[in-house]
This record gives structure tokens, C-alpha cells and sequence, in this order.
């Protein structure tokens, strides 16, 4: 019989004792003991029906945060630290199927939910550099060949803005004009990089790519081309915030879950759009205009940001 997931501290202690020195210790010590917990039994612990891969800045914390809200879809392990992504696919690929598995709930824990609720529980995960890295897809296929994979996509203008601004309140140091202008430079062959390594990890790839990040087309394709296109819900992230429950209901529903209301529809993690320089916006709305045109033809549906940039 597969083992039932300890039992979590309660987060409020957790959250006082992390303030102390002493208390830190302990709490990294227990990180440590948890995570080879659930390596230790993670040949019990199946991978997730569902992944949210992205965009970055593009909704994937509040979908996350509704999904969460769903009695049938379990948190991740241990409950107490729980995590949104394990960005297993992308940047922890070293560590093996056995430490992603381990983030996720036992066989019996999932037991004890369906005999609750009365039908299967599901897992899930929220990693929004999966999209763009070139080797997620086929990664995410030999682990979770199953998968339902949710792609959220954000006006590519103001998803660079949104990126943008999230990394000058940690490491941007140019202003975004000028990031924009030095990002070929910074980013040249890091994708190369990564296909020929698979060791490989990049900084500038993942944090340095405001538009790259927004050419959503060739991203798709190489989803599509793991998990054929039934098994990808691409929506926009306008649409998204607009109809939150919408997307949840879809969502639960490809899963074979009950729909849930949600509790609030209130976005989580939002960043305004005002304040880009006119300029700089009529001239990074001119250059997405093809990528929005390749992304309106591969998916052969208008996506809200048509009327303004094309």
C-alpha cells in the first residue's frame, strides 16, 4: 500500500517561526527532509494531469490561484510550502523524474480525496518559462505523455512592458527602450545553447527576452507538436481576465472535474500597462505585428489584439 503524504504544520507557526534565526534553520532543515520524503516515495506519487506553461506575465499565477480553489485538484507537496511551479521542465531537469514526482500527492492521499469527494482527484503545476523553452515540450511528453497543457497568451506589447517592469524591481538595469534594444545581443545563442546542453541553463534566456518571449507562434508549434493540438487550450489572456470562470470551467471540465465557482475573480499578480513611452510602444507594436499575424493563423481564430496591432 502506497504512503499517505505526513501531515503539514500548520502555515500561521510556520510563518512566525521563519521570522527567527534559529527558526530558519529549522525551516530549511525541514525543506530539506520533506522534499527527500517525497523523493523517497515518489515512485507513489504520480506526475500531473494538468500544466500550465505560460506566457510569463500572461495570468498563469491568478489561473493558478483559481485552479487551487477547486476541492478536486490537490495542492502540491508538502501542503504547507506550496509552490505554484516546480520548473522541472526548463531549469531543474537534472534532478531527475523522482525529485519532480515528489512534489506531488501519493496514491493514498488521492485515495482519501476521491472516497470524500466521489470521483478523482487531479494535480497540477504552473511553470511560465515552460512555454518558451525549447526543450519543455518533449520533456513534459516523456514524463506526463497524458497531460492536459493550458497555454495563456498576453497582448505580446504589453507582455514585454508587464516583463519589463517585474525585472527592474530585481535585476534590469537599462531602461526599457534600451533593453529592448540590447536584447538580441544579450540572448544570442543562448537558445542554441540550451538545445546542444541539456545541462544548460540561461539567465539571459529566461529573464532578458521581453520579446522573444511575446513570438507565441513557433512556441505553440512545438507543443503541438508533442501533444497534438487537442491536448493544448490556448486562450488569451484578455479573454482570460474577462471570463475567468470560463477558462476554469473548461479546464475542469477536459479534466473530468465538476465545475466549481469561483470565490473571487479578482486577478492576482497584475501589473498596470500605463506608463510605456508612446513611442516606444508604436514601435514594439509594428514589430509584434507579424508574430500576432503567425499566431491568428496557426491557431485560425482573431485574438483580441488584432483591432490595435495589425
Amino acid at each position: 500500500m502506497s504512503p499517505v503524504d505526513p501531515v503539514s504544520p500548520h502555515a500561521r507557526p510556520l510563518e512566525t517561526l521563519r521570522r527567527t534565526a534559529p527558526g530558519e534553520a529549522v525551516i530549511a532543515t525541514a525543506k530539506v527532509a520533506l522534499r527527500w520524503t517525497g523523493q523517497a516515495t515518489a515512485g507513489f506519487r504520480p506526475g500531473p494531469e494538468l500544466l500550465v506553461v505560460g506566457a510569463k506575465r500572461g495570468g498563469t499565477t491568478s489561473l493558478w490561484r483559481y485552479l487551487s480553489e477547486h476541492p478536486g485538484i490537490l495542492p502540491t507537496f508538502p501542503r504547507a510550502q506550496q509552490i505554484k511551479g516546480t520548473y522541472f521542465f526548463d531549469q531543474e531537469w537534472h534532478r531527475g523524474v523522482g525529485w519532480y514526482r515528489s512534489h506531488f500527492p501519493t496514491m493514498a492521499s488521492r485515495q482519501l480525496v476521491a472516497r470524500r469527494l466521489g470521483y478523482q482527484p487531479v494535480t497540477f503545476e504552473a511553470s511560465p518559462y515552460y512555454l518558451f523553452h525549447p526543450l519543455a515540450p518533449a520533456r513534459a511528453h516523456s514524463v506526463v505523455p497524458n497531460a492536459l497543457v493550458v497555454a495563456v497568451l498576453r497582448d505580446p506589447v504589453e507582455r514585454a512592458w508587464s516583463h519589463w517592469k517585474e525585472r527592474r524591481n530585481h535585476t534590469e538595469t537599462l531602461e526599457f527602450g534600451d533593453a529592448l534594444a540590447a536584447e538580441d545581443a544579450r540572448t544570442s545563442g543562448e537558445e542554441e545553447r540550451l538545445r546542444r546542453d541539456h545541462a544548460a541553463v540561461s539567465f539571459a534566456h529566461r529573464h532578458q527576452t521581453y520579446v522573444a518571449q511575446g513570438c507565441y507562434a513557433p512556441m505553440l508549434e512545438r507543443w503541438f507538436d508533442a501533444y497534438g493540438r487537442d491536448r493544448v487550450v490556448v486562450w488569451a489572456a484578455e479573454d482570460f481576465y474577462a471570463n475567468p470562470q470560463g477558462l476554469c470551467d473548461e479546464i475542469t471540465g477536459r479534466l473530468g472535474l465538476p465545475a466549481h465557482r469561483l470565490s473571487s475573480v479578482d486577478p492576482w499578480n497584475a501589473e498596470p500597462s500605463r506608463g510605456m513611452d508612446a513611442e516606444i510602444r508604436a514601435e514594439l507594436t509594428e514589430r509584434m505585428r507579424p508574430h500576432i499575424t503567425a499566431v491568428e493563423d496557426l491557431l485560425g481564430r482573431q485574438m483580441p489584439w488584432h483591432s490595435t496591432n495589425r
